[in-house]
């Protein structure tokens, strides 16, 4: 143990063992099997403060590495993996081409019931960006419109609605952060009854600043306008109801925090556009009825935006990825996320970081600034296995604190940094 981690021992053991529900009782299934249903069947091993979820097993990530780095990418767990070894030998047998279809059906269902959804308002898209430009793509802009988002927003975002701003003459309004934070206050007053958008990163993948939706819903509404969430950094983070959300759009990959794989996004449109909104390419898994002489009847709900062929073993891995999430649950990944990402907040205040991430902030993911040299510590983390996100040319910091980390993992990443203070 560090000399930081012995300071601050009595002070922080009373909340690394978190007061969780115990995990439920889980059956094992073989995924192989042609009903299987990926992620139903784990095994949860014993709650302890060192695996307070008693699912850091699944993850093997665990046994060499102190990960906190899953807002850039989510290791898989074994579940997930395979679920992708069983698309696999499926792939290359043949045996049970039916089983494809299958996890697209159960992945939909899964992810509706999780987020509160519709499954008709579910579409499974290749990345988060295809949901942004199909949202873009489908507004009936004018000339003089405007697009508002804040400083927080990914990359994505910008050059989306700058490319808008070229192609339809509308104005791209862009708010920024006031101590980490983007505020509704803010929104109202950069809105007008010429915004037909607001977009928000749903939890920034610049420092886990976590929006309010509703309440920008309502800003958005009462403007005649929508709301476009990306969700890549929240889907997996805490439980949420999309309709209860209010907001009309979102989407996000299952490579972060949903532990599945690169290639399968979901998008969540609200039933109520699904009229007006239409798709930016077309193709034969749209048609919903075929007609006399070449003519199709196509369809109307989400599923209009899976034009061709679906990636499936991404979709493969998002099912069983779905499944797990499901059997841990939500509720129980973010009491253990959140509060040891406040432990996380607190060390490093205590070593005179500067914090970019708002305090009592209710996602996982911390962001300071460490005043050293990137290179020399970026370094020493790595020579202590701790994987993290440099941002901002290195200056800032960024961990992610996951479903499988502990207290010791924290402690990692602070012992390198109070060694250098």
């Amino acid at each position: 143990m560090t000399e930081w981690s012995r300071r601050n021992f009595v002070r922080t053991a009373a909340a690394a063992g978190l007061a969780l529900p115990a995990a439920p009782a889980l059956a094992a299934t073989d995924p192989r099997t042609a009903d299987a249903a990926p992620g139903a069947g784990l095994k949860a091993g014993p709650r302890s403060d060192d695996d307070p979820l008693g699912i850091r097993g699944q993850f093997p990530v665990t046994e060499e590495f102190a990960y906190l780095n899953t807002a850039s990418t989510g290791p898989l767990p074994l579940p997930v993996r395979e679920a992708l070894v069983a698309y696999a030998d499926e792939k290359m047998t043949y045996r049970d081409p039916a089983s494809r279809r299958r996890a697209v059906d159960r992945a939909r269902s899964r992810f509706a019931t999780l987020f509160g959804a519709d499954e008709q308002e579910i579409a499974f898209l290749f990345n988060t960006s295809d949901g942004e430009n199909i949202v873009a793509n489908s507004v009936d802009w004018r000339p003089g419109d405007n697009v508002v988002i804040d400083e927080l927003h990914f990359t994505t975002a910008f050059v989306v609605y700058r490319e808008l701003e070229k192609r339809e003459g509308v104005e791209l309004r862009i708010i920024p952060s006031r101590e980490g934070r983007a505020h509704p206050e803010d929104y109202d007053a950069y809105t007008d009854d010429r915004t037909r958008l607001i977009s928000v990163a749903w939890v920034s993948n610049r420092n886990g600043f976590r929006y309010d939706l509703p309440a920008l819903a309502e800003i958005a509404h009462a403007r005649g306008g929508y709301l476009f969430a990306d969700g890549i950094q929240a889907f997996g983070t805490f439980p949420t109801n999309l309709h209860a959300e209010n907001v009309d759009f979102a989407c996000g990959n299952g490579y972060k925090w949903l532990h599945a794989d690169f290639g399968c996004s979901i998008l969540y449109a609200r039933s109520e556009h699904h009229d007006w909104m239409q798709p930016d390419r077309f193709g034969h898994a749209q048609v919903a009825e075929t007609l006399p002489e070449h003519q199709y009847r196509l369809r109307t709900d989400a599923r209009k935006f899976e034009h061709g062929s679906l990636a499936f073993g991404p979709v493969a891995a998002m099912d069983a990825a779905l499944g797990f999430i499901d059997e841990v649950g939500l509720a129980r990944i973010a009491e253990h996320t959140h509060a040891l990402a406040g432990q996380l907040r607190e060390g490093a205040a205590d070593l005179g970081m500067k914090l970019f991430t708002p305090p009592a902030n209710p996602s996982p993911i911390v962001s300071f600034y460490h005043g050293m040299d990137p290179d020399e510590l970026g370094d020493a983390l790595r020579a202590e296995g701790v994987f993290f996100t440099f941002q901002e040319g290195g200056d800032l910091l960024r961990a992610a604190v996951a479903m499988f980390n502990n207290r010791d993992d924290v402690d990692r990443l602070l012992g390198v940094i109070s060694a250098r203070v």
